[in-house]
């Protein structure tokens, strides 16, 4: 499900141009294409010509600090981008006030940050605040409360809490096809969040005609070549691969990469993703030869790109350990699963649903050994982490329960 992050340009003292602002502006363009190497630089210089020019506590400074966090955010550097995110909120409460759209959007921003680092405990009241102020400043109908209603919505979905999530995105797609119309972006958005909670519940007779209906409307409004529209190419895709029907899933799929490749360039992050999705499509279908190269090619660009330590690389590593452990290659499997799990721990931390997802991996190529009594203390502590985190009736917290318990079972009949 898309979390959206807000921008907000606050235009103070006269709306001339100036040094900071206009480096902010290039590297927005610059994250926007995954140039993330020549966006540090600028955004520190931006940082600094705002605080020499606007001083500590000036909107200008706020949104420098902003785009600096979302910098390291996007780059897995949690630690760093929290005070940055934490201290544009506190300028724009200071100068804006408890209540303005400005001080909304930061909220969000920091909300954000937290369900990526699984503290949804945090997030929460951050998203309530946000959409509390959108409703009240803008009023219930308004985009930006819409966008609110999203947020929490997602973060509600991550939790499994689907029945607290379905109502909000459906009142933010109502809002944005009210106000913005049926065939806007914002409104494809929509879509896709909603049926992304209807996929993630197995209801793909519901998911897939809203996915559809998205894709329509971006190949529509943003053309055929946009990347939006080949991420909807992308979840659509990944709709059919998970129902089995890899004849419908495989052009899609194809057709994302070649979109990804052409307008954001063969080393961005997407089209690492697109490469990731192809090739766990080959791997679903036992063609090995085909997908080692593309699930090789997406873990070189996100170790290039964003880093060695990054989620993303971690993720990688997963996959392509996937399909070595699928062909019994459990030792060149063993160390890439070794290399997630510690990246996970590391950057997201011990309690993190990913790094219980690293771990059941590893749990799992142990288990395909025969050698249980390594698969066992990391299945529990998977568990353990699911239980607290996402609670003991969330659909993955029960499917791991019962590998846990077929595992037992397993061990007890091999007499080990």
């Amino acid at each position: 499900m898309r979390y959206v992050i807000l921008a907000i340009a606050l235009c103070n003292g006269g709306c001339g141009v100036t040094l900071a602002e206009t480096l902010d502006k290039q590297v927005v363009r610059l994250l926007d294409e995954g140039k993330y190497a020549e966006a540090e630089p600028l955004a520190l210089q931006a940082l600094a010509v705002s605080l020499k020019e606007n001083g500590p506590d000036h909107t200008g400074t706020a949104t420098s600090l902003n785009n600096l966090g979302s910098l390291y955010k996007t780059q897995g550097k949690y630690g760093l981008a929290e005070p940055l995110y934490k201290r544009s909120l506190a300028i724009r409460e200071k100068v804006l006030g408890p209540d303005h759209t400005g001080t909304a959007a930061s909220l969000n921003n920091l909300a954000s940050l937290y369900v990526t680092q699984g503290k949804y405990d945090l997030a929460e009241p951050l998203n309530k605040r946000s959409l509390a102020i959108h409703e009240k400043v803008l009023g219930p109908d308004h985009a930006s409360t819409a966008t609110s209603l999203n947020n929490l919505a997602s973060l509600y979905d991550t939790q499994g809490k689907y029945d607290l999530a379905e109502p909000l995105l459906k009142r933010s797609l109502a809002i944005h096809e009210k106000v913005l119309g049926p065939d806007h972006p914002s409104t494809a958005t929509d879509l896709n969040n909603l049926a992304s909670l209807y996929d993630t519940q197995g209801k793909y007779d519901l998911a897939e005609p809203l996915y559809k209906r998205s894709l329509a409307i971006r190949e529509k409004v943003l053309g055929p070549d946009h990347p939006d529209t080949a991420n909807s190419l992308g979840i659509l895709a990944g709709l059919y691969d998970i129902q089995g029907k890899y004849d419908l899933a495989e052009p899609l799929f194809k057709r994302a990469l070649a979109i990804h490749e052409k307008v954001l360039g063969p080393d961005h992050p997407s089209t690492a993703t697109s490469l990731n999705n192809l090739g766990s499509l080959y791997n679903t279908q036992g063609k090995y030869d085909l997908a080692e190269p593309l699930l090789k090619r997406s873990l070189a660009i996100h170790e290039k790109v964003l880093g060695p330590d990054h989620p993303s690389t971690a993720t990688d590593l997963n996959n392509l350990a996937s399909l070595y452990n699928t062909q019994g290659k459990y030792d060149l499997a063993e160390p890439l699963l070794k290399q997630a799990l510690a990246i996970d721990e590391k950057v997201l931390g011990p309690d993190h649903t990913t790094t219980a997802t690293s771990l059941d991996n590893l749990a799992s190529l142990y288990y395909n050994q025969g050698k249980y009594d390594l698969a066992e203390p990391l299945y529990k502590r998977s568990l353990a982490i699911r239980e607290k985190v996402l609670g003991p009736d969330h659909a993955s917290t029960i499917l791991l329960r019962n590998n846990l318990a077929r595992m037992k079972a397993d061990r007890e009949a091999a007499g080990k």
